[in-house]
């Protein structure tokens, strides 16, 4: 019997540290995270759900910081190895004062969140703008995680992100069914990561001497900037298409479109765990190109699928967006899982870029966070604003596609070109 235990404890074990394992990881995360989302469209309805996608979204703009960290470091842990320690010394103390100060700026600005996303209150823009602390400070361990590779820990770290915030979030929910309700559940769970990296963490490497701290840490914040602008493009360009329903629809199609944005958020996260596997290696020059092309192939297989399967699943997605109550963009959920198998090539070849520390991929997807903005203001319905996002994110993976292929062939194996 204890040989029997000991056994499935090592495969489980071996599980979670391979490349399959951070799948699963992620995927549980993601189940968690959009079943938080999920709960929380039954709980409050269309109208206040709309509210909290909103805030969510912005959430995940304020989190640019922490993916332009998490992207930072695992690229500079997997181009030097030889470095290791230094890097995570310098990431972990730039990670927490980055944290400190992106936080303040999001509390700071709480007034005008709570005007412009439409709160009942101003406690919930305060809530928002103090997540970032915890959610900053993650990216830096999980990056340290990712660069060299160390799939079970960076695997326990995923999987506390979702649990605790889709658990949390059920019984703040029961007891008050509000905006405020869902932001503290989503604030208290975000700390959970955070100490499961720190236990990770807790001894760092010392394969070599560690280089001035100051030094190294200048070097990680200017390439986390130009990593995080790049990031925050991409976010911009997956979220603010809510935050346009919510000023061009009124509010209970704002509600419905939020609703269907579930399905948009499960397609583009579905498969993250490739972009997290595959990172180290489109960071490795001999190893960049097959980690796109494998990529590409992946995404792109998965995402027709997903359209597919929504489509003739419709009344079964219905189901996980919040029910009846979104029977009306039951006919159009194929619709937002075309803009979530779009994203997810998208994001992708944005990770390939910074992978390349390239430039125009940046300017290339703030482009088309404009366009979002500008031509979706135009929209007048649910179908048409979804279909004007999808065609524009149809046009800037085109142009990504393009600046991959021109970069491989003018330099097959040389890092640093812009992309």
């Amino acid at each position: 019997m204890t040989t029997t235990v000991d056994v499935s404890g090592s495969r489980l074990t071996r599980l979670l540290r391979s490349g399959a394992g951070i799948a699963v990881a992620i995927a549980v995360m993601n189940v968690g995270t959009y079943a938080f989302q999920i709960v929380s469209a039954r709980v409050l309805g269309p109208a206040e759900y709309g509210a909290v996608a909103r805030m969510m979204a912005l959430l995940m703009v304020l989190s640019v910081v922490q993916l332009g960290l998490q992207a930072t470091t695992a690229r500079r842990i997997s181009a030097e190895p030889d470095r290791v320690a230094t890097i995570e010394a310098a990431v972990l103390r730039t990670s927490w004062r980055a944290a400190l100060v992106v936080g303040a700026l999001a509390v700071a600005a709480s007034p005008l969140i709570y005007q412009l996303l439409r709160l009942d209150g101003l406690l919930p823009a305060v809530l928002l703008g103090l997540t970032v602390v915890p959610v900053t400070v993650m990216g830096g361990q999980a990056g340290v995680l990712q660069g060299e590779r160390r799939w079970l820990p960076l695997s326990l770290v995923y999987l506390s992100v979702g649990v605790p915030r889709v658990a949390l979030g059920a019984v703040f929910l029961s007891v008050s069914a509000t905006e405020t309700s869902a932001m503290l559940s989503v604030l208290v769970a975000s700390w959970a990561p955070v100490l499961v990296g720190s236990w990770a963490l807790r001894r760092l490497p010392r394969r070599e001497r560690v280089e001035p701290r100051r030094r190294v840490g200048g070097e990680v914040l200017r390439e986390t900037v130009g990593s995080s602008l790049a990031l925050l493009a991409f976010v911009a360009l997956s979220n603010l298409d809510v935050v346009v329903a919510g000023s061009v629809l009124d509010e209970h199609d704002a509600g419905l479109y939020a609703g269907g944005l579930i399905v948009t958020k499960a397609v583009l996260f579905l498969p993250q765990f490739a972009v997290v596997v595959l990172f180290p290696s489109m960071s490795t020059a001999h190893e960049s190109r097959a980690a796109v092309l494998r990529g590409l192939a992946f995404l792109s297989s998965l995402g027709v699928a997903c359209v597919g399967g929504t489509y003739l699943l419709a009344d079964v997605a219905l189901v996980f967006i919040g029910g009846q109550d979104y029977a009306e963009v039951r006919g159009r959920l194929w619709l937002f899982a075309v803009l979530g198998a779009l994203l997810a090539v998208l994001q992708l070849l944005v990770y390939a870029g910074l992978a390349r520390r390239g430039a125009a991929t940046k300017y290339v997807v703030a482009l088309g966070v404009l366009a979002v903005v500008g031509i979706g203001s135009l929209a007048d319905s649910i179908t048409s604003l979804a279909t004007t996002v999808a065609i524009i994110d149809a046009v800037v993976l085109a142009v990504l596609v393009g600046l991959q292929v021109v970069l491989h062939r003018r330099t097959p194996d040389a890092p640093g070109t812009p992309a």
